[in-house]
């Protein structure tokens, strides 16, 4: 059976980011899936100085990581602070990637985000695309949820459209982690 983590770029107890990554793992099938929360990885305000204080990187952050190297798959759900990925998700991925430059083995992704307002996100979603293929992220598809508040409820997407077109993300990230375990297996 396929490991997959799904978890959402934010710390916030009320995160918009963290009902999609939810509704988007509910979706899934034949697979068991580990909702991962940031909360539970907390870490000091990544630095160098501290790096050396700690004679490396914080067990949160290789337990992090852990979790990534084990999945078959990824699901992330950015949150967009002021136009980039909040605070909190920038600090694990820093020191994530001090550990391993390739912070997403080549695993399966689907890249989602997000937002209150019409763009879904939209700025956030750029940087990812750009930054995380350098750390080695196999991005399948993209999904952006616009007017979070307008298109979701009680759990799941409201907007029809907005929903089948999940839905078929989720189909083409579950087909590429098996055709990636197939291989793998002979």
């Amino acid at each position: 059976m396929n490991r997959i983590i799904a978890f959402a770029g934010s710390n916030s107890t009320k995160s918009i980011n963290k009902q999609l990554v939810a509704c988007a793992a509910g979706l899934i099938e034949q697979s068991e899936v580990k909702i991962l929360d940031l909360n539970d990885f907390e870490l000091p305000l990544f630095g160098v100085d501290l790096e050396k204080k700690f004679g490396g990187q914080p067990k949160n952050a290789h337990r992090f990581l852990e979790h990534i190297r084990l999945a078959d798959g990824i699901i992330v759900s950015l949150a967009e602070h002021n136009g980039a990925y909040t605070a909190a998700f920038k600090n694990l991925f820093d020191w994530m990637s001090r550990i391993e430059g390739k912070t997403f083995y080549g695993k399966p992704m689907l890249l989602m985000a997000a937002s209150p307002g019409g763009r879904g996100g939209k700025s956030v979603l750029d940087i990812a695309q750009d930054r995380f293929p350098r750390h080695n992220a196999n991005i399948v598809d993209i999904f952006s949820l616009p007017s979070f508040d307008d298109n979701f409820n009680d759990g799941k997407i409201t907007n029809l459209e907005l929903n089948d077109d999940l839905t078929r993300k989720v189909e083409k990230f579950q087909a590429a982690i098996k055709t990636i375990t197939e291989t793998a297996s002979g």
